[in-house]
């Protein structure tokens, strides 16, 4: 039986995917992958998501990263985008306190906006953090029970996972629970309850064993499936209808 899966959270528009588009897309049906959520990164990327939004299995994002939180963002724009374009969610956004230059007061400004854009429009949010772990809890408590989402590309320990699912996010798990020396993100991926765990590749940006970041496509989720699976010692059919159900209730997907 072929499996059925997602990719929640992969950049498409990004090359070298981009310009093999369709071998992307065919590769990832070959190997199970039938839906793939696509984030926007910065004001310029929007195009380029919305043009590649009508392609069969691609559900779109738009949001403003805090990597670019110094752009001008438009929320009214922004709510356009989203409803013209059939968001089905608002992401990636998030903090990022890792970064060389970066003003918090600008990113939480920022981020904040576009979870109250969210709340407006009943849209779920992807989520990136680096470094402000604890800002960005305290942030959404302030916006519990009514927000949901998903913290992508989860690579930490078992207590700040906790601290997340309390809220009622998701937890996405990517290239980080296939290499072995990555403790904390196996430990999370083993504990996390079966309804709140989602899979990733985040491509072109995270390498997973024995693949460059480069040459990761959606179709690795089922590497890392398979590796999700050893890890919580789960049936591999079981895991995968788990977690595609759990992107279907997180994201609405509509064609």
């Amino acid at each position: 039986m072929k499996l059925q899966l997602v990719d929640t959270h992969c950049h498409l528009s990004f090359e070298p995917m981009k310009s093999n588009i369709f071998k992307v897309l065919q590769r990832a049906n070959d190997s199970g992958v039938s839906r793939i959520v696509l984030p926007a990164y910065d004001l310029a990327s929007w195009s380029d998501i919305a043009e590649l939004s009508p392609l069969d299995g691609v559900f779109p994002c738009f949001g403003l990263h805090p990597w670019v939180a110094d752009e001008k963002l438009d929320k009214m724009e922004l709510e356009r985008f989203l409803k013209k374009h059939h968001s089905v969610a608002i992401g990636e956004i998030g903090l990022d306190y890792h970064i060389k230059i970066f003003d918090k007061d600008r990113q939480i400004e920022v981020f904040k906006m576009q979870l109250e854009l969210a709340l407006k429009l009943n849209l779920p949010v992807l989520l990136h953090c680096r470094g402000a772990f604890d800002d960005m809890l305290a942030i959404l408590e302030q916006y519990a029970p009514d927000l949901t989402g998903v913290i992508h590309a989860f690579s930490k320990g078992e207590e700040l996972a906790c601290r997340f699912l309390d809220l009622g996010y998701m937890l996405a798990f990517g290239g980080a629970v296939t290499r072995p020396n990555a403790k904390k993100a196996r430990k999370s991926a083993a504990s996390a309850p079966s309804d709140s765990i989602l899979l990733e590749t985040d491509a072109p940006s995270i390498g997973i064993q024995g693949v460059d970041a480069k040459d990761v496509e959606p179709m690795h989720v089922a590497e890392i499936l398979q590796e999700l699976a050893l890890i919580r010692e789960e049936n591999l059919e079981k895991l995968a209808a788990d977690t595609t159900e759990n992107a279907e209730r997180l994201f609405h997907f509509r064609k």
